[in-house]
């Protein structure tokens, strides 16, 4: 196992390096630079680039990018003067990760409970139920949720902020808008893994030795059907806890998903990478994290690996 891990880890950073090679490459191949869309005379232009570092040759560039990178610098924001890619990262990063947990928190929570009362009741109203949510999760865009509860539960009820961030009240709506989508993946997904379950030889074998329904239900059903929902759940958690700019736009979020949508707009190089090999390192950690997690919750697999080894 330990000999697994190493190697899982090997595979994570040279996937690393992979995507940093192929993003620099290919923000190197979009026509025009970082001062294209502004008015500057070739002096300050060429002032500029040099401070930057974008007047030496292409491999130059991506030697110091990987220097830095391995310590830990993403360098200074082109557009943001003054300001370094890490700080931005540091000061926005904690709320778009607080604003993702939440919404992840409560999407899986209520989805898993979802897929599982849908499954032990198919075919009835609660079933029924469930695939509804789930289909309205899956069918309305996140910002037409958003909008809908900013008008019900702001504006005519007054019950929660319309927009800001400085308190739990005001997480709430952004976190449901955010997970709402989630939650009925979650559902669907659950269902359909605990009713294949629950068709398996091994729990008609638990019925026969005399388990009550709730140990057949949770030590058998739940715990072999949540195997797939270990599989997506990685990339899931980096995928919603790294900012998304239409739910952060819409209730006024202080999060990291403007500046990363901002920055290739802008043609801002530095901060363009810097999420870049920030995103995906969180991506690369959360999937070699559900790949260790996958012999926690299946011993089966756990073997498999040691003979492997």
């Amino acid at each position: 196992m330990g000999r697994y891990i190493l190697r899982r880890f090997g595979f994570m950073l040279i996937s690393l390096w992979v995507i940093v090679t192929v993003s620099f490459i290919l923000m190197n191949a979009v026509p025009g630079g970082p001062f294209t869309s502004v008015k500057l005379t070739p002096l300050v232009e060429k002032q500029l680039e040099r401070k930057y570092g974008l007047d030496k040759p292409r491999w130059q560039q991506y030697i110091t990018l990987l220097k830095n990178l391995l310590r830990f610098d993403l360098g200074l924001s082109i557009r943001e003067r003054g300001r370094s890619v890490n700080d931005i990262i540091k000061y926005t990063f904690p709320t778009s990760a607080v604003l993702g947990l939440e919404a992840l928190t409560f999407a899986v929570t209520l989805g898993l409970a979802l897929g599982i009362i849908a499954a032990l009741y198919r075919g009835k109203g609660l079933d029924y139920a469930a695939i509804i949510i789930a289909v309205i999760g899956v069918s309305i865009p996140n910002f037409v949720v958003a909008s809908i509860l900013q008008y019900v539960f702001g504006y005519k009820l007054n019950l929660l902020p319309i927009a800001r961030w400085e308190s739990f009240k005001h997480t709430i709506l952004p976190a449901f808008a955010l997970g709402l989508g989630t939650l009925a993946s979650m559902t669907r997904m659950m269902r359909s893994s605990m009713l294949e379950v629950l068709s398996q030889d091994f729990i008609r074998t638990a019925k026969a030795k005399g388990l009550t329904s709730a140990q057949i239900i949770w030590r058998h059903g739940v715990r072999n059907a949540i195997l797939p929902i270990v599989t997506i759940l990685g990339p899931l958690t980096a995928a919603i806890t790294t900012g998304t700019l239409v739910i952060e736009r819409m209730f006024g979020i202080p999060g990291l998903g403007k500046y990363f949508v901002e920055s290739i707009y802008n043609r801002d190089y530095p901060m363009i990478m810097g999420t870049t090999v920030f995103y995906s390192a969180i991506l690369l950690f959360m999937t070699f994290l559900v790949d260790i997690a996958y012999g926690l919750v299946d011993p089966r697999i756990r073997i498999a690996r040691g003979k492997g080894d």
